[in-house]
């Protein structure tokens, strides 16, 4: 099983389970904490954007996952992609209008990566089941 797909178990019987799932939960506790220091005029603009976004990850593997359905299971993973790279753009402006420096856009980016790999990987994984 590839380790997306990874728990103690060795099986997944619930969205909690999915090690992507989990790791994108503590990512969006980065984004909460990070967006917290940025202008308090933003808080109906970036802010808000940015943390809907990001809580839309892990809600969307969560929700793929209870439908039962593969190919429902894969457009929800794929909207989950498209809202980490949303965030990811977005933490970016944050950056270029220095809410951000450099070191917290990094520390923000790298987990973003490696959830994104994951759920490339899963959405592989579940494609090659589906042929």
């Amino acid at each position: 099983m590839s380790g997306e797909w990874r728990v103690a178990s060795g099986e997944v019987r619930h969205y909690r389970d999915l090690l992507v799932w989990q790791k994108a939960l503590t990512w969006v506790e980065l984004v909460y904490a990070a967006t917290c220091e940025w202008p308090p005029d933003e808080r109906f603009g970036l802010i808000s954007q940015v943390r809907r976004a990001a809580v839309s990850v892990p809600s969307n593997i969560a929700e793929g996952c209870a439908r039962r359905s593969t190919p429902e299971f894969l457009r929800f993973l794929s909207i989950a992609r498209g809202s980490l790279a949303e965030v990811e753009t977005q933490l970016i402006i944050a950056q270029r209008l220095t809410y951000l420096d450099e070191a917290s856009l990094t520390r923000l980016l790298e987990p973003a990566d490696e959830i994104s790999r994951m759920l490339s990987g899963l959405i592989s994984k579940l494609e090659e089941r589906t042929k």
